[in-house]
């Protein structure tokens, strides 16, 4: 049986949006860098749109190689700054508070449907079908589930504003053009964490912790556990990416195996701890990159400036619940 809803299909509309952006970014002569800025977000959406095409004529080698160039410009553009925000009339913001005001609470319904939605589609929907097809792609239900409901919400949206698809795409430039480059940094350090399992990272740092950490000392293991797990999700970005190699290089080998520590609270308290590093990285770009540009602060580094404080305080916690929770 096919999909109606695939995840072709959801690479397909990102790749769209991503191109309407770019195109809208080069259309905006009040954007100094709109060329620049442009070419990044055509480069982003080309993988997204062009993908399976380039795997079908050219091969994986050849795919793979243009990606990675693809990568490596869209680093140089970032790095070089070179990507810039247009300017908008000094009564947009008067217009936009107008609104809000007129619609009140109503603003909050497309973006409190959206996880509704996607909650029983997930939960419920599995098992739709349009004739002998699936309605949503069954290896990648909630992705799926999530993309009916965004265009659900967009549907809602417009019911309420009575404003156009167009406004909707032309909103999400200035989105895009508030965050810029971090709008992406999720994708590429998951990418990245996948790289370090594949080079079997955990095995290098089980050695390394062999050689500086007594096997022994339950406590230093459960406190370089915690620290790692920290570390290493300031460097990602995410604890997710971080999780799989720690886990695998320190807690597996020592903790579980060799101290027989109760997997279920380690690792959740492991995990917990590398949150602990998301709070202070600015590699976690959408809990605190994102939340500054929008807000539109001058320091964009002041979410982390002042979670940095609380969390220490939490991981020093989390060191002493895993070594008094985990082994009892």
């Amino acid at each position: 049986m096919t999909t109606l809803i695939s995840i072709n299909l959801v690479y397909y509309l990102i790749g769209i949006i991503t191109m309407l952006i770019a195109y809208l970014s080069w259309r905006d002569s009040s954007n100094p860098k709109r060329i620049t800025t442009a070419l990044f977000w055509f480069l982003f959406g080309m993988s997204f749109l062009f993908g399976d095409v380039m795997l079908l004529y050219l091969g994986k080698t050849t795919s793979y190689r243009i990606v990675g160039f693809t990568v490596l410009l869209m680093a140089a553009i970032a790095g070089a700054n070179l990507l810039g925000a247009g300017k908008r009339p000094d009564d947009e913001a008067t217009t936009r508070r107008r609104a809000a005001a007129r619609l009140g609470n109503k603003l909050f319904i497309p973006a409190l449907a959206i996880p509704v939605i996607t909650v029983l589609l997930a939960g419920f929907g599995k098992e739709l079908q349009i004739g002998s097809m699936f309605l949503l792609d069954q290896k990648n239900l909630t992705l799926a589930s999530l993309v009916i409901a965004v265009a659900g919400a967009l549907t809602l949206g417009q019911r309420i504003t009575g404003s156009s698809p167009l406004m909707a795409v032309r909103e999400s430039r200035r989105l895009v053009d508030a965050i810029g480059w971090a709008l992406i940094l999720p994708q590429m350090l998951a990418m990245l964490g996948g790289v370090f399992v594949a080079a079997k990272t955990g095995t290098s740092i089980q050695a390394i912790v062999n050689l500086f950490i007594d096997p022994d000392n339950r406590f230093a293991l459960v406190l370089i556990y915690c620290l790692s797990m920290a570390a290493f999700t300031m460097i990602m970005g995410n604890a997710f990416a971080a999780f799989p190699v720690m886990t695998a290089g320190i807690a597996l080998p020592f903790l579980i195996l060799q101290h027989h520590a109760n997997p279920a609270p380690l690792v959740a308290i492991g995990m917990f701890s590398g949150y602990c590093g998301t709070l202070m990285t600015p590699m976690a770009a959408n809990f605190n990159i994102v939340p500054a540009a929008l807000l539109e602060l001058k320091d964009k580094y002041q979410v982390i400036k002042l979670q940095i404080p609380t969390a220490l305080a939490v991981l020093a916690c989390n060191v002493f619940l895993m070594y008094f929770l985990a082994f009892s």
